[in-house]
């Protein structure tokens, strides 16, 4: 049983300055913070407006927001792991034997569900579905025939075997990769996540605008990617409130929860990313029994199950550009944070 670590009031306080701080500086219109502990009603912490385009509306805890890379470790990560229990897929067996078949040579294919899952796999590190427009054959055949692009063990983060693990698990599963997630939500009790695109609407925050005196990005995937495919895809594609993330969290960090033996065997470092940070199977893990992701719009989640504790960042930086970089002290503290006991 976790030895319950609960956030101190000094703690929330550091988080909040650090929140009002983001807006101030107009790193992010505004955001939302989760914290909590195992079993106990999570804290929100919210600064901010969602956005120029709904005035003074604020952000809350049941704010809709694109959470982009956050996919990653709230749809397919889980959904993998599923899969795994149910032996559907298999961590060391190449993806292509789980999608439909090729013949002939398929470099990429040959990677394995645990070398895609770790980011070190050897695949291109561009994406870009956008040069397979007009191509005849199926997008799994035109990933798994692109060669590899470095030898596979070297940590390389990229999007394209996520990409590849959202093709397999809808193709072993017979059904569409938002229903399968869907799925896994409804069961979890998270009623408020969903694949896009959504409506837009005063709790739906809005991304980016990519062209001046064109329409914003707004409840459809930032992810260009994660767009082609119509907003449904393993890499990209989910928005979450900070409500159902943290009831999601709450699941990871209970040692009787379904799932958190899965992330504590993928909390076991397998590739080193940099000094001090390793990737195990799709989260980052940091000493002190840490495992965190980001997603590019401006999101985080980490997790430390030793202490039951969690902590969910969710905003739209990515509304100013590179603006959003100036959230980093944000994530540097909400690390720190964690961490700490």
């Amino acid at each position: 049983m976790a030895q319950l670590v609960p956030f101190t009031s000094a703690d929330t306080a550091r988080l909040r300055e650090a929140l009002d701080r983001a807006v101030a500086d107009g790193a992010t219109p505004g955001g939302v913070i989760a914290l909590g502990t195992l079993g106990e009603p999570p804290r929100f912490l919210r600064a901010g407006r969602i956005a120029d385009e709904l005035g003074d509306t604020a952000p809350g805890p049941d704010t809709l927001y694109d959470v982009a890379s956050l996919t990653k470790v709230v749809a397919t990560w889980p959904l993998v792991c599923r899969a795994f229990d149910a032996d559907v897929l298999a961590r060391t067996a190449p993806v292509r034997r789980f999608l439909p078949a090729i013949d002939g040579p398929a470099p990429s294919g040959e990677a394995t569900i645990e070398q895609l899952l770790t980011h070190t796999a050897g695949l291109r590190a561009s994406t870009r579905l956008d040069h397979y427009r007009g191509a005849e054959k199926p997008l799994h055949e035109l990933l798994c025939r692109e060669p590899l692009e470095a030898e596979p063990g070297t940590h390389r983060y990229l999007n394209r075997g996520y990409v590849l693990l959202g093709l397999a698990l809808a193709h072993t599963h017979g059904r569409p990769l938002d229903e399968l997630a869907r799925a896994l939500w409804d069961d979890l009790g998270m009623t408020g996540t969903t694949y896009g695109p959504v409506a837009r609407g005063p709790q739906v925050a809005p991304t980016e605008q990519r062209i001046p005196g064109a329409p914003r990005i707004w409840g459809q995937a930032h992810d260009d990617n994660a767009a082609l495919l119509g907003g449904v895809a393993g890499h990209a594609g989910v928005f979450s409130t900070a409500r159902d993330l943290a009831r999601y969290a709450d699941h990871l960090v209970d040692p009787a929860g379904r799932l958190h033996g899965r992330l504590r065997a993928s909390m076991v470092p397998f590739a080193p990313i940099e000094p001090g940070l390793d990737r195990g199977l799709s989260w980052m893990c940091a000493p002190g029994d840490v495992a965190f992701h980001h997603g590019f719009t401006g999101t985080s989640l980490y997790l430390k199950p030793d202490a039951g504790r969690y902590l969910v960042i969710l905003t739209n930086a990515v509304y100013h550009g590179e603006a959003r970089r100036r959230i980093g002290p944000l994530r540097s503290l909400a690390l720190k944070t964690i961490t700490t006991t």
